[in-house]
């Protein structure tokens, strides 16, 4: 069974109790970020204060008492009603929710203790301080897919603020591109941004060359610039391969479905996110593996991480 010599080493080491407590924590904690993003996802693209005023219904603009507005809860509990005006609130509101909390919880799972593999086949992390670095990650791309979905632009502090944020975890944390090397670090992510956003506008470039139109938004370019700097140059290039495969049958599944025309615009930062999350949270596992496919006979030369980070 998957995890199950991961669950064993947790028991084995009477870490189970907190390990159950981390992983309550998790989810719940993913739920509430999910709740404060339905309200950027809403405001940042209208301009308006994430602050001020406090949440209100969309209908009757009337304030929303704390009672409720807890995630996930009040949403079934009133389903999907406004309480005040029994306006509709879209499922969107709850579906961030359970996928932020979802996610939170798969980084939870990644860290790793006393080099046990990870629940779900998960790329093992060994160094705590990683996590919230993660959860950062999974704010900011499920934040520009659902504003991307909704208005066809990406937040620049998604896309900016991700690649100084890159760079500057990157310095701070080495362990974030598998190294115990800060310059070294800071050249993967350098280097990562460099080919993230470089590949991306020379598609750009090449696409409005063919196609007499912009065949990409800029905010993608950027987005890819921010998973480089985040990732590194390998998780470019699968992002780039699993974003265009997974777009490519979301386009088509559309026409299909009449809910497209073959030219109609279609988001593309949302399929990026995905992938790069795929990456964050599988990615190397399936590099490896695919190293490993491509070069049977050079086995011993397999790339491998500079160093397994143990816990602190």
């Amino acid at each position: 069974m998957i995890g199950s010599t991961f669950s064993r080493t947790v028991a084995e080491t009477g870490l189970i109790y907190w390990y159950v407590f981390f992983s309550i924590f998790s989810f719940v904690l993913g739920a509430c970020i999910g709740s404060f993003l339905n309200v950027c996802i809403y405001r940042i693209p209208r301009e308006e204060s994430i602050v001020k005023p406090r949440s209100h219904c969309p209908h009757c603009k009337k304030m929303i008492p704390w009672y409720n507005n807890f995630p996930l809860i009040s949403y079934l509990a009133l389903r999907a009603r406004c309480a005040e005006c029994d306006g509709k609130i879209s499922a969107r509101y709850f579906l961030v929710e359970m996928l932020v909390a979802l996610l939170f919880l798969f980084v939870w799972f990644k860290l790793s203790f006393f080099g046990a593999r990870p629940l779900l086949g998960l790329d093992p992390v060994y160094n705590w301080a990683l996590i919230p670095v993660f959860w950062l990650v999974v704010y900011g791309l499920v934040l520009g897919t659902f504003v991307d979905f909704e208005h066809f632009i990406i937040p620049d502090r998604v896309t900016l603020g991700g690649i100084v944020a890159g760079l500057v975890f990157s310095i701070a944390l080495p362990a974030l591109h598998w190294s115990d090397n800060v310059m070294v670090s800071l050249l993967r992510s350098a280097i990562g941004l460099a080919v993230g956003w470089g590949t991306l506008w020379m598609i750009s470039v090449l696409g409005r060359i063919a196609f007499k139109k912009d065949a990409m938004g800029f905010g993608d370019v950027k987005l890819m610039g921010a998973i480089g700097a985040f990732f590194g140059w390998r998780a470019v290039l699968f992002t780039l391969i699993g974003s265009s495969f997974v777009g490519s049958i979301a386009g088509v599944a559309l026409v299909f479905m009449r809910k497209r025309e073959m030219q109609s615009r279609i988001p593309f930062g949302p399929f990026i996110s995905f992938a790069a999350l795929l990456w964050m949270l599988w990615g190397h596992g399936w590099w490896m593996a695919y190293i490993d496919l491509m070069t049977p006979d050079y086995a011993p030369y397999t790339v491998q991480p500079d160093i397994n980070l143990p816990l602190p």
